[in-house]
């Protein structure tokens, strides 16, 4: 599944920095998570590099876009042209 910033997000820019898709940019009032680029960090970290360094923990799974790792790993494979 992809993540989710939460109304929690107090804009340090953290999160956008870290991801390795570009999945995260900025809106007017917050962050805001691309689910069609967020592989969660699979493929590149072990674990959600911006769920490690927000400092406000509003990064959490996206019910609307629920995925299990295979599909991840697929999306991951798709985003990066890596075999």
């Amino acid at each position: 599944m992809a993540m989710l910033i939460t109304i929690d997000c107090v804009n340090c820019n953290l999160c956008e920095l870290e991801c390795p898709n570009e999945a995260i940019s900025p809106t007017e009032n917050a962050y805001i998570i691309d689910p069609g680029k967020c592989t969660e960090c699979v493929g590149h970290f072990e674990r959600q590099q911006c769920v490690q360094v927000c400092p406000a923990d509003c990064i959490i799974p996206d019910p609307d876009h629920l995925e299990d790792k295979n599909r991840l790993q697929e999306k991951y494979l798709q985003l990066t042209g890596a075999e």
